[in-house]
């Protein structure tokens, strides 16, 4: 395995890491919910009285950040090597696993991690190793 040097970046990455972390304990901390996507946006698609706000400035604040980023640095380009049936395909195995793990990724990897969950512990390992299986079947085995 080589590092690729020329994209190795590793203080935008603790800068992310950190942002991220702070973002994750302050919903904790001011609103008492977990900063896990599918939750937030479950949330809106079944709205409770006193919920829509802060789910509507944490999602728009996911779209915000982006752009904000691209006053100051250009924002990489993204490559999706795959048709559209595959990346419908992908999405909706994602939010069956997603209901099927009761949470995404970002519920159970970041936030459910760092409070000792259990059940977040076996969820991230389970579609971590889903994931390395997947990239393993996709560039090894089929052509």
């Amino acid at each position: 395995m080589q590092v690729d040097w020329a994209h190795f970046t590793p203080w935008s990455s603790l800068a992310g890491g950190l942002l991220i972390g702070a973002g994750v304990a302050l919903c904790v901390l001011l609103a008492g919910r977990v900063a896990g996507i599918s939750g937030i946006v479950g949330g809106l698609l079944r709205p409770r009285p006193g919920e829509t706000g802060w789910r509507l400035a944490f999602l728009a604040g996911l779209l915000a950040a982006p752009l904000a980023w691209g006053l100051f640095a250009p924002l990489p380009m993204g490559r999706v090597e795959a048709g559209l049936p595959l990346l419908a395909l992908a999405g909706l195995l994602v939010g069956v696993g997603t209901r099927y793990g009761s949470g995404c990724t970002s519920g159970h990897g970041i936030c459910g991690l760092s409070r000792g969950s259990p059940r977040s512990v076996a969820a991230t390992l389970a579609f971590m190793a889903a994931g390395f299986a997947t990239v393993y079947l996709a560039r090894h085995l089929l052509p």
